[in-house]
């Protein structure tokens, strides 16, 4: 059990994510005649939302669903540990896509590089094998963080 506040309850309710919990029926509701939950009128220009005092979670799982960042320049900079995946370098960072966007290449996690703007221009609008550039490790989506925590410790653990 948990306790949440009056905004927090109406967004679970609108979502879907909660339900009303009624109490009513129950030995003390049928001696005292008065039902065990109260229900709140939260007021706003427009209407009038009742807001029970209890709600119950319809959604499973303690855990918050963990989703796939986006693909932008923060999150692949942090991915790539800030820096060039051709050379190594961490000054003047840029976004490279792998296979070039003319040539078909996505804009997506397995695509898109962190390159520092000498090796981005000289790769150009080649492939990495084009121009004889390998990449230091392969693009890839970020994983749940348990699952890199779990990774980076069993690595850890086998040297």
């Amino acid at each position: 059990m948990a306790r949440v506040n009056v905004k927090r309850a109406i967004v679970l309710l609108i979502a879907g994510k909660a339900e009303p919990l009624d109490l009513t029926g129950g030995m003390a509701a049928a001696t005292t005649g008065m039902p065990l939950s109260k229900i709140y009128e939260v007021r706003s220009p427009s209407t009038i939302l009742q807001v029970p005092e209890h709600i119950r979670l319809t959604v499973s799982g303690t855990e918050r669903m963990w989703k796939v960042p986006p693909v932008n320049r923060r999150e692949v900079l942090r991915r790539d540990r800030h820096s060039c995946q051709y050379c190594g370098s961490t000054k003047h960072l840029t976004l490279d896509h792998v296979i070039p966007k003319s040539k078909g290449g996505a804009h997506s996690w397995d695509n898109v590089v962190a390159a520092c703007s000498a090796c981005n221009g000289r790769k150009g609008d080649r492939t990495p094998q084009q121009a004889g550039m390998p990449l230091t490790s392969k693009p890839k989506a970020p994983m749940h963080p348990a699952i890199a925590f779990a990774e980076e410790f069993w690595n850890d653990f086998q040297v």
